[in-house]
């Protein structure tokens, strides 16, 4: 298996374009991982059945988000798509999110080519007021069995301040 952030830069993220590698599939509740140090994924955890995640999950090699980790993605589309597969993704969005006080900052991106939905998705705008929801519930409570209140979603941001958060991940992961 390739090293993710050797073999793939963040992407053309300025323009709204970036390269995101898959962790866990959509509808699944196996809490996979990228091992930055062991360039390989693992199975961090499983999680109740009733949190399996409404999206696809991912992150954007060679960033680094205030949490420790890459900068996690959420890849909007209908089908599930296999751990350990990248994309090229169009940015949308963000949900902005805490966790254990730290942030960790989601970016909301579909597929650059998704020929099944004819690219309906361009901005937050153009998701399901429904999907949000799901995603919003999702990241408020998939802890609560374990550690109650420790997670908090303080809102959405649009594609402008994705793109600056990405920068901001760029530049740590480059500076550490």
């Amino acid at each position: 298996m390739p090293d993710f952030n050797k073999v793939l830069d963040p992407g053309n993220y300025q323009d709204g374009q970036i390269n995101t590698v898959i962790e866990i599939p959509k509808g699944s509740n196996l809490k996979i991982e990228w091992d930055r140090k062991n360039a390989a994924f693992m199975l961090d955890r499983i999680e109740p059945a009733i949190y399996q995640k409404p999206v696809n999950y991912g992150f954007i090699p060679q960033t680094l988000d205030e949490d420790g980790d890459e900068l996690d993605t959420l890849i909007v589309c209908d089908q599930s798509l296999p751990t350990g597969i990248w994309l090229k993704a169009n940015v949308v969005g963000v949900l902005i999110f805490e966790d254990d006080g730290e942030m960790d900052y989601k970016i909301v991106c579909v597929p650059e080519d998704n020929r099944d939905d004819g690219d309906s998705i361009s901005s937050l705008d153009d998701l399901k007021p429904r999907l949000k929801a799901q995603i919003e519930e999702h990241f408020k409570h998939y802890k609560d069995l374990k550690k109650p209140g420790s997670t908090k979603v303080e809102g959405w941001g649009d594609k402008q301040k994705a793109i600056q958060i990405i920068e901001e991940c760029i530049n740590r992961y480059n500076n550490q």
